[in-house]
C-alpha cells in the first residue's frame, strides 16, 4: 500500500509539473528584447577588449605605465565590465533554462518508466514477486506443465531416459528434463556440472549417450615443439600441475638443440575374431587357408569393399585348442578406425562361412587385437601408427635449461625406465610418465581417452654421444592410436585444438597423412616430457616443482 500511495503522489506531481502552463523564463524578465540588447552588448564587448589591448601594447612600447590612464581608457574599462556581466547573466540564464528543460524530461521519462512498472505489477504481480526474490540458479529447470509432466514421467518410470531425444526432438530440453528427473530420484544436486552452452545435436548418436551436462577440462598449451621442421603448438587438456610446464620446458630444450625427427613405422589398426570349430585339425586348416599368400588376395577383396579407405594389410592367426583367433590388420586413412576395421572384418566372416559352414562365429573381438588392455601383442606386432622419434640435445641445454649433466640423465633412464621397469614386470611401460602427456592431449583432440592404455607403450632411451657430451634421446612407441575424423574429433573445442595443429578433418590429397602427423606430434610431445621429467628428478627438482605448481595455495578450512 505505502509503495502504490508513493507512486500515485508522485505521478500526480510530475503531472501537475507537465501538464501546466508554460512558466515564464527568467529571460523574459528583461525589460528590452533580448535581440535588442544582445545587438548592442555584444559588439560593445569585443570593441572594447580591442581598444584596450591596443592602447597597453603602446604604453609597453613607449614604456609608459600601465596605470595612467586616459578619460577615454576609463571608459572602456566601464564599458568593459558592464559588457562582461551582461554576457555572464546571459549564459547563465541559458544554463538554468537548459537544466530546466533536462529535469523536465527526466521526470517525464521516470513517469513513463514508473507506468510502465505499475502496469507489470498489476498485469502479473505473482511473476515480479518471484522474479525479485528467487535466487538465481545454475542450471534452468523445466517450467512449463508439458516440461513438468515428463519429468514426472521419467521418475516414475513411465518414459525411458533414453528415449527423451527422439521424444521431443530437441537435444538441449531432453538434456535439462533428464537431469531435473535425476536429481529428483538421486536427490542428489547437480550444481556445478555445467548445462548451457554445449551443443547436444553433436553428439547424438556417436559420442555420449543419454547426456546431462558436460565436464570442463582445462586446456594448456605447451610449445613449440620443433619436430621435423616444423613449429607445433600442442594442446593439452589435464587437471595435474606442472604437467603442461614441463612439458614445455622439454619443447624449449628440444628447440634449442635443433629440433626433433621422427618416423612412422606401421599404419594398420587391428580386429581379432575369435571362431570356433568341432576339432582343432579344423580350426588349423582355416588358419593355413588365411596365412597362404595365393587367398590373401580375394580375402582382401571381401574386406576393402567394406569402405573407401579401409584397406587390408596382412592376417595373423593363433589357434587355442579348437578355436581360431584371426588378427586382421588394415590402413584407415585418417580416421582411428576401429568400426572401419570391424566392419571390414564383418564381410570377411560372411565370406568364410560359405567356404568353412561349420564354422561358428564366437564375437567380432575376441581380445586377440587388443583393445584398451595392456597386450604383449601390440608391443611386439603394434597397433595404430608404430612411431620412433629421437632427438640430440647439447652438453650446454642440458645444463642451461635442463639443470642437469648428461651422465646423469643416462644412468637415471638405465635404472629407472629400463631395469627398475623390469624389475616391476612392466608391459610397454619403460618410461617416465609417456601415459601423461598421451592422456592431456588425447583429451584435448577428441580421441578415445580408453586407448591411452596401449597408445602409451613406450620405451625411453638414452645416450651419451659425441665423447660423452651431448645427449641422444628417443622413445619408441608401437601403438599411437589416434585419428582427425570421426568420433570425439568433430566436437568443437576438440576440432579447435586440432586445427592449432593443422591437423583438422581428413587429408584430401594424401589420406592417413593427417592421422600420422598427429600420431608424430605425440611422439614428440612425449619425447618432450620424458626428456624434462627425468631431468627434474636427476636434479632433485622433483619435489620442489610439484609443491610449486600441483598444490593448492587456498585456505581449505574457510572453504
Amino acid at each position: 500500500m505505502e509503495f502504490s500511495k508513493a507512486n500515485n503522489n508522485n505521478n500526480q506531481a510530475i503531472f501537475k509539473k507537465k501538464n501546466a502552463k508554460s512558466t515564464p523564463l527568467d529571460s523574459d524578465n528583461i525589460s528590452f528584447p533580448l535581440h535588442l540588447t544582445n545587438a548592442i552588448f555584444f559588439p560593445l564587448f569585443f570593441s572594447v577588449v580591442y581598444y584596450l589591448l591596443t592602447r597597453w601594447r603602446e604604453k609597453i612600447r613607449n614604456s609608459t605605465p600601465l596605470h595612467v590612464v586616459s578619460f577615454s581608457e576609463i571608459v572602456a574599462l566601464v564599458a568593459f565590465v558592464a559588457s562582461f556581466i551582461y554576457l555572464l547573466g546571459f549564459f547563465s540564464l541559458g544554463l538554468v533554462q537548459l537544466s530546466e528543460e533536462d529535469e523536465e524530461e527526466e521526470d517525464h521519462g521516470r513517469l513513463f518508466e514508473t507506468k510502465e512498472v505499475n502496469k507489470d505489477i498489476q498485469v502479473d504481480k505473482c511473476n515480479l514477486v518471484c522474479n525479485i526474490t528467487a535466487a538465481p540458479k545454475v542450471m534452468p529447470t523445466p517450467c512449463s506443465e508439458e516440461d513438468e509432466e515428463i519429468v514426472e514421467s521419467v521418475v516414475q518410470g513411465k518414459t525411458p531416459s533414453y528415449s527423451l531425444e527422439s521424444k521431443l526432438g530437441d537435444c538441449f530440453r531432453a538434456t535439462s528434463i533428464r537431469r531435473e528427473a535425476l536429481q529428483r530420484i538421486t536427490g542428489k544436486s547437480l550444481e556445478g556440472l555445467p548445462l548451457e552452452h554445449f551443443d547436444y545435436d553433436s553428439i547424438l548418436g556417436q559420442c555420449c549417450e543419454m547426456p546431462i551436462g558436460y565436464v570442463q577440462l582445462p586446456v594448456g598449451i605447451a610449445g613449440p615443439l620443433l619436430l621435423d621442421g616444423k613449429e607445433f603448438s600442442v594442446p593439452m587438456a589435464t587437471t595435474e600441475g606442472c604437467l603442461v610446464a614441463s612439458t614445455n620446458r622439454g619443447c624449449k630444450a628440444i628447440y634449442a638443440s635443433g629440433g626433433a625427427t621422427s618416423v612412422v613405422l606401421r599404419d594398420a589398426m587391428t580386429r581379432a575374431p575369435v571362431v570356433r570349430f568341432g576339432t582343432a585339425k579344423r580350426a588349423a586348416e582355416l588358419k593355413f587357408f588365411l596365412e597362404d599368400p595365393l587367398n590373401f588376395e580375394t580375402i582382401a577383396a571381401a574386406f576393402n569393399q567394406s569402405s573407401r579407405f579401409g584397406r587390408l594389410q596382412s592376417i595373423k592367426c593363433a589357434i587355442a585348442g579348437k578355436n581360431l583367433y584371426t588378427r586382421f590388420s588394415c590402413s584407415t586413412g585418417d580416421a582411428m578406425g576401429m568400426n572401419m576395421v570391424s566392419k571390414g572384418t564383418q564381410h570377411v566372416l560372411e565370406f568364410l562361412q560359405n567356404e568353412f559352414p561349420d564354422m561358428d562365429v564366437i564375437g567380432i573381438s575376441g581380445n586377440y587385437c587388443s583393445d584398451k588392455k595392456p597386450a604383449a601383442v601390440n608391443w611386439i606386432e603394434g597397433r595404430g601408427k608404430s612411431v620412433v622419434c629421437e632427438a640430440i640435445i647439447t652438453e650446454e641445454v642440458v645444463k642451461k635449461v635442463l639443470k642437469t649433466e648428461v651422465a646423469a640423465l643416462v644412468e637415471l633412464n638405465m635404472l629407472k625406465n629400463l631395469v627398475g621397469s623390469a624389475m616391476a614386470g612392466a608391459l610397454g611401460g619403460f618410461n617416465a610418465h609417456a601415459s601423461n602427456i598421451v592422456s592431456a592431449i588425447y583429451l584435448a583432440t577428441g580421441q578415445d581417452p580408453a586407448q591411452n592404455v596401449e597408445s602409451s607403450h613406450c620405451i625411453t632411451m638414452m645416450e651419451a654421444i659425441n665423447d660423452g657430451k651431448d645427449l641422444h634421446i628417443s622413445v619408441t612407441m608401437p601403438s599411437i592410436e589416434v585419428g582427425t575424423v570421426g568420433g570425439g574429433t568433430q566436437l568443437a573445442s576438440q576440432s579447435a585444438c586440432l586445427n592449432l595443429l593443422g591437423v583438422k578433418g581428413a587429408n584430401r590429397e594424401l589420406p592417413g597423412a593427417n592421422s600420422r602427423q598427429l600420431a608424430t606430434i605425440v611422439a614428440g610431445s612425449v619425447l618432450a616430457g620424458e626428456l624434462s621429467l627425468m631431468s627434474a628428478i636427476s636434479a632433485g627438482q622433483l619435489v620442489k616443482s610439484h609443491m610449486k605448481y600441483n598444490r593448492s595455495n587456498k585456505d581449505v578450512s574457510k572453504a
